[in-house]
C-alpha cells in the first residue's frame, strides 16, 4: 500500500453525529449541575475534559474509516508480489518424524 484513500465526509459525519449529541448532553448536564454564581468554573472541568474525549473519538475514528476504506479497496488477487518459496501442504512423513514430541 503506497498511498491510503480518503474517507467518506458524509459518512463520517454521520457516524460522528451520535458521539457529538451523547457529548453535547454530557456537557449540558454539567453545565446544570455547577453551582449558580460559579457556572464557569463549576463546569470548566468537566467540559473540557467531555471535550478532549471527543476530540480523541473524532480523530480516531477518522484514521480507523481513511484505513478502512484503504482496505477495502485491496485486491487480495494482487497479492503480496515476489517470488513464492515453496508450498504449503501435508508434512512429509520423513520430516514429520523429526518433529518435536511432547
Amino acid at each position: 500500500m503506497d498511498r491510503l484513500m480518503g474517507l467518506d465526509k458524509e459518512q463520517f459525519a454521520d457516524r460522528m453525529q451520535q458521539e457529538c449529541r451523547r457529548i453535547m448532553d454530557q456537557v449540558a448536564e454539567a453545565v446544570n449541575a455547577a453551582p449558580t454564581g460559579n457556572v464557569v468554573s463549576g463546569s470548566e472541568m468537566a467540559v473540557r475534559d467531555l471535550m478532549d474525549e471527543f476530540r480523541r473519538k473524532v480523530l480516531e475514528t477518522a484514521v480507523q474509516m481513511r484505513i478502512d476504506s484503504t482496505e477495502s479497496s485491496f485486491s487480495p488477487s494482487q497479492g503480496r508480489g515476489g517470488q513464492r518459496k515453496g508450498r504449503q501442504g501435508a508434512v512429509r512423513q520423513d520430516h514429520a518424524k523429526r518433529l518435536r514430541q511432547d
